[in-house]
């Protein structure tokens, strides 16, 4: 889930990191009393979940109070993923002297937590890109305690100055501390070195696990995040809505997430993490898939059926594919039942609609008796995810 940034600066102040003085205006009129009690020149930053819009879209700068109504009433009509900015944030932006970029994630590869600093604005792996060396990498864990001198390490890393090291490691040490207490998965922040040489965070992002929501209830209580807001980053589709439906009306496995997309090969996919993996591998071999969906935890017949009608209902949908990942222990005979009798029930033959269907996971024997029943083609583990995907985007056609 994400954060406004003012919301994420309200986290970073209440730990001690500097932020600028500001306030959160919903009205154009709200922001022109704001620019005058702050002083302008102030910048507006337009509230948003969706990150697609360039910087320029979004963060204002204006000249005086009359100035600020203007811009803000443009920023707050702004599309949000189908809908407005949650306010503007109204910032009195200090002068920074100079301006450091940080970053703190999770390395997929390294399987722990890593702060990335560079020196500048913007963005980090644009920086890397360009120059290895102007970009400084330090892992951490998130098992036992942060220490202090790998801040320092990174702080080193990027030149700042050594007069400016102390302070600076501080304002990283927190920021690291917070990344981990919080459960954030992203945390970016624009550090600006003032004239008498404290830092502040001129800009600050941050997305949490979803998982971590049952553990931070204080702190979302507390910046005002309800329990019913799921800081999605556009409204869900009729599509999504109706899927999340079938899945919370059956505990029996799991058929979700599902994501709407505009393409012409629907997808019922899953286990073991797989279902990343096997809507990358459609795309790789030239497909267009129509959704995203997990299917596994062993879901039960009527699960799999309504999963597979719903896809199947969905405009320009030509084709299904099933597929599950190798190390799948979900029952591949309940998958192919439910998904079989969701066709069926379509009014279509499986023969037809089913372009492929790769039946890793239990009770594999009885699965493929069942396909072979309704003259679907399958495949076994034998068959990588790339070529069944493959398979099946030729059926369709692309």
């Amino acid at each position: 889930m994400r954060f406004y940034e003012s919301e994420t600066k309200r986290i970073l102040a209440k730990h001690g990191i500097a932020v600028p003085k500001s306030g959160v205006a919903k009205t154009a009129e709200e922001a022109e009393r704001l620019a005058s009690e702050l002083g302008a020149p102030v910048v507006l930053k337009a509230q948003m979940l969706a990150h697609g819009k360039a910087r320029h879209d979004t963060v204002k700068t204006a000249d005086s109070s009359a100035a600020a109504k203007q811009t803000a009433a443009s920023l707050l009509a702004l599309d949000d993923g189908g809908r407005k900015p949650a306010g503007l944030l109204v910032e009195k932006r200090p002068a920074a002297v100079d301006e450091y970029t940080l970053a703190f994630t999770y390395d997929g590869t390294a399987k722990r937590p890593v702060m990335i600093g560079a020196r500048g604005t913007g963005n980090v792996e644009e920086v890397a890109e360009k120059d290895p060396n102007a970009v400084a990498r330090r892992h951490f864990s998130a098992l036992s305690g942060f220490s202090d001198y790998l801040a320092k390490e990174l702080v080193a890393g990027i030149g700042v100055k050594s007069a400016d090291v102390p302070k600076m490691t501080a304002a990283v040490s927190r920021l690291a501390q917070l990344f981990l207490r919080y459960d954030l998965t992203q945390l970016d922040v624009v550090l600006g070195r003032l004239e008498d040489g404290s830092f502040v965070a001129l800009d600050a992002r941050s997305d949490m696990e979803v998982e971590g929501r049952p553990r931070q209830k204080a702190i979302l209580e507390e910046i005002g995040i309800a329990e019913s807001d799921r800081r999605l980053v556009r409204e869900p589709t009729a599509f999504e809505i109706e899927a999340a439906k079938i899945d919370a009306e059956d505990p029996r496995g799991v058929a979700g997430p599902v994501v709407e997309f505009d393409g012409n090969i629907g997808l019922v996919i899953g286990a073991g993490g797989g279902s990343l993996t096997l809507t990358d591998a459609v795309r790789r071999v030239g497909g267009k898939p129509a959704n995203y969906a997990a299917l596994g935890g062993n879901p039960s017949v009527k699960k799999a059926q309504r999963l597979t009608r719903l896809i199947l209902s969905k405009p320009g949908v030509k084709r299904i594919a099933v597929m599950s990942n190798v190390v799948s222990n979900t029952r591949a005979d309940l998958v192919a039942r439910g998904v079989i009798k969701g066709v069926i029930e379509a009014g279509l033959d499986p023969a037809q609609t089913i372009a492929i269907f790769r039946v890793p996971g239990a009770w594999e024997a009885d699965a493929a008796k069942i396909l072979e029943k309704y003259g679907v083609e399958y495949c076994d583990r034998t068959v990588s995810i790339s070529e069944a995907a493959k398979r099946a985007v030729e059926k369709i056609g692309g």
